[in-house]
């Protein structure tokens, strides 16, 4: 597989990407993004952390010639002591971090002294050990270093998410002097846990480059990012979709309300504020049905007990993730999307969720709110309704006109699909960072 991928990247060397776990059906965009620097003739290769544990994947996946390389498995170090996990999960790196210390041994202590010192510095208290994760970390980015190194080499990094993939990457290019970028999406960038003690600010001085979703990340990077360029690049309409929704039917009127959710169950989108809206609607006479779809996540038991207490158990169904096909023919039973975002507790929050995208290109009317980087897609009473966050009368209100008035409706979805299939198309999207690449490799 390494003597076809080296004959492929020629002169130009390889862009090497560095991926927390792949494949995986919430991340269909990165999959979507791999596929479309291939089809540009970028030469690729996929260094995967954890590989993927779901049994269904995309069909975007298949038509990816790029095969992932995975790196040893480690287990989880917070739960045991540095010594015991050490002991069990060091073997199968030493090899790498072997033939890295032969090759680039001031790298390497680079790599050690950075890893150690953020160690220390994300103590919770002076007194505490140091932070154990950065040595798992320090080993993955070994695993990688030694793969970049094989000749005829990689000449740039790319990281998706700005936590643990990025710091790895982080940690492989001290480890080499290859340099790297990352693309940050969301809880990645605004939960301070995950990059603690300044973390963030110190992977985006070292990076050639960054990458985010939204020009409301753009605009937060860029006040922590000294003088790294930081660039907007929207995810578009992944590959799978944009082939599935051509001459796509506009949403039908119905006799009653169908309102479709999709997103993993997370305080982050506001299901619990919809699930009330939806009793609110019953009380007035409203027929509806709500179909929720997505993967479980730390609401899920709290979601299904509000369903019971609210008695709306025959009207709403919360079903687990779908491929892409699937998901499409629940877009086109609906009539209405719904998905009320918030900031979370921990600073969670969305940039801007793909399925908003998705639910407009289909021509479906959208009620969400305007977190993030939603207002630079949807614009109230032109092309969706937003509505507060935390606001479940405010979302059944906005729910309910689109019910009360099917052309208003069909006006809004009209013109949700003709906005999204102009400013969110994917190839274009993939250009914009291909040229980035394209500037590292010449």
């Amino acid at each position: 597989m390494h003597d076809r991928l080296h004959a492929a990247s020629g002169a130009r060397g390889t862009i090497a990407y560095v991926l927390k776990g792949y494949p995986r059906l919430s991340e269909i965009f990165i999959a979507s993004e791999i596929l479309r620097m291939e089809a540009r003739g970028l030469p690729l290769r996929l260094l995967v952390i954890k590989p993927g544990d779901e049994a269904v994947h995309h069909q975007v996946v298949d038509r990816i010639r790029v095969q992932p390389e995975y790196l040893p498995p480690a287990e989880s170090v917070s739960k045991t002591t540095l010594r015991r996990w050490l002991r069990t999960n060091l073997p199968p790196f030493l090899p790498a971090l072997w033939r890295v210390c032969r090759r680039r041994p001031f790298g390497v202590v680079r790599a050690a002294g950075a890893a150690v010192g953020q160690a220390l510095r994300a103590r919770p208290m002076f007194l505490s050990w140091p932070r154990k994760v950065y040595a798992k970390e320090f080993l993955q980015a070994a695993a990688v270093a030694d793969r970049v190194l094989e000749p005829p080499g990689v000449r740039h990094l790319h990281a998706h998410f700005c936590h643990g993939a990025t710091t790895v990457t982080w940690l492989a290019s001290l480890m080499t002097g290859v340099p790297f970028s990352f693309t940050a999406h969301a809880k990645d960038i605004y939960c301070e846990s995950l990059n603690p003690a300044g973390l963030l600010a110190r992977k985006i001085r070292a990076a050639r480059f960054v990458v985010t979703c939204t020009d409301a990340n753009r605009a937060h990077l860029t006040a922590i990012a000294d003088r790294t360029p930081v660039h907007c690049i929207y995810h578009g309409l992944n590959t799978d979709f944009s082939s599935l929704i051509d001459d796509a039917p506009p949403a039908a009127a119905a006799a009653s309300l169908r309102i479709l959710a999709v997103g993993r169950l997370v305080a982050k989108k506001g299901l619990d504020v919809l699930v009330d809206a939806c009793a609110i609607l019953a009380r007035r006479g409203v027929p509806l049905r709500l179909d929720v779809i997505g993967e479980d996540g730390e609401q899920a038991a709290d979601l299904n007990a509000q369903v019971v207490r609210h008695r709306l158990s025959d009207a709403v169904t919360i079903r687990g993730p779908m491929t892409q096909q699937a998901l499409v023919d629940e877009y086109r039973r609906a009539n209405v999307f719904c998905l009320p975002c918030r900031v979370a507790a921990d600073g969670d929050r969305d940039g801007i969720p793909n399925v908003l995208l998705e639910a407009m290109a289909i021509g479906l009317p959208v009620v969400t709110t305007p977190v993030s980087g939603i207002p630079e897609l949807l614009r109230h009473d032109v092309n969706g309704l937003l509505v507060p966050s935390d606001d479940p009368a405010a979302t059944a209100d906005a729910l309910e006109r689109l019910h009360a008035d099917p052309r208003y409706a069909a006006r809004l979805g009209a013109a949700a699909r003709a906005d999204v299939l102009a400013r969110f198309c994917g190839d274009r999207m993939a250009a914009d960072l291909a040229g980035l690449f394209e500037m590292v490799l010449t």
